[in-house]
């Protein structure tokens, strides 16, 4: 399967998962749970749930998995209900002034201004409350998860600090400060690390830290988001001034038209894309140097003659008449491997890096 096959199926199900948690429409506010599921369920890439399953699968014990599932899917959601918020948000009249996202109209342009406004703010808290509903309703069902919560606690710290001030909204804050002015290089890698990288890391620590990653490798697989967010964001940068709006689900070019700087303005296109691939090659080093902490010993019985060092001890302490006989024999050795889940979950994280920098729209 394809990594764009791969990301096809795995958005379907994300999508069946951001149902299962949409606002339910009655009542006086019926207009705003509209408005919060209208945001939510607009067309998307759906990268940021998928990439918290995939480091939750990078991580966490195959015996853990069941237990934690819906917790899991309630995190998926919750990161996904914070992106569309940001999007509600940065649409605005206030700030980007745009009326088209994901290909239809932006929140505020189908229902209102004020209507976009209030359901951004509303999916920024039914996020935490998603999450914090769900530990509670499945732990009356399986009291096991009490053990858990520490975890879902330091998840949702991520979640909290990368989505506010000390992440993107700290972003969006130096964007619309700066907007119309020059921006240094300082400045504008400030601005991406914060508004697109700090969800994209958050996604990935998330999904460690609840499947009980160890400190070392909840620092790599932050660094992998961190470069995975800038690759991302200086493509996005590249498209804006190559694309048209119907490959892109949004206008083009606004940028330019608001004098912003961005990487394609700062260095050019071909500096902007040699950007791209030096950050995609840092997360994918990132990522390698991830594996060699999440191996697992497991048991391994193997013939001597399958083994080269083995072979050679067995000729030096043998006769030559017993020699074919040891080589046979069979030997316990422990062996440290990747699981099934999380060899897949390294094998589509490496994939995704090579592909959402040379993706077209």
């Amino acid at each position: 399967m394809s990594i764009k096959e791969a990301l096809g199926k795995k958005k379907e199900a994300v999508e069946a998962i951001l149902r299962s948690f949409l606002a339910e429409e009655k009542g006086f506010d019926r207009t705003g749970r509209e408005a919060m599921n209208y945001s939510l369920m607009a067309p998307g890439k759906r990268i940021r749930p998928i990439l918290v399953e995939e480091a939750f699968s990078l991580c966490c014990k195959e015996e853990e998995k069941e237990v934690l599932l819906p917790i899991l899917h309630s995190f998926m959601a919750a990161i996904e209900m914070i992106h569309s918020f940001s999007l509600c948000h940065d649409d605005l009249p206030a700030m980007d002034n745009d009326r088209v996202r994901r290909g239809q109209d932006s929140t505020w342009a189908h229902f209102s201004e004020a209507q976009g406004i209030l359901a951004g703010d509303a999916l920024s808290l039914y996020a935490f409350q998603t999450v914090l509903e769900t530990l509670q309703k499945e732990k009356r069902k399986n009291p096991v998860l009490s053990r858990y919560e520490g975890r879902v606690l330091s998840a949702l710290l991520v979640l909290s600090r990368e989505s506010g001030i000390d992440g993107m909204v700290g972003g969006q804050v130096v964007d619309l400060e700066k907007e119309g002015q020059p921006l240094s290089e300082e400045e504008l890698f400030f601005i991406m690390e914060k508004k697109t990288a700090a969800l994209l890391r958050a996604s990935l620590l998330m999904g460690a830290v609840l499947g009980g990653a160890e400190e070392k490798v909840q620092e790599e697989i932050a660094l992998y988001g961190e470069m995975l967010g800038l690759a991302f964001q200086i493509q996005d940068d590249i498209l804006d001034e190559i694309s048209t709006t119907e490959e892109l689900g949004k206008p083009v070019h606004s940028d330019t038209e608001e004098g912003k700087t961005t990487a394609y303005s700062l260095y050019g296109r071909e500096k902007a894309e040699e950007k791209v691939r030096e950050y995609t090659e840092d997360a994918i080093s990132a990522l390698k140097s991830l594996k060699e902490k999440v191996l697992v010993e497991v048991d391994h019985a193997f013939t001597t003659k399958d083994n080269a060092s083995a072979n050679r001890d067995n000729a030096e302490n043998t006769t030559l008449g017993n020699a074919g006989k040891k080589s046979e024999s069979v030997m316990p050795k422990r062996k440290s491997v990747l699981s099934k889940q999380a060899e897949e979950a390294y094998i589509f994280l490496k994939e995704l890096a090579i592909y959402l920098a040379s993706r077209k729209n």
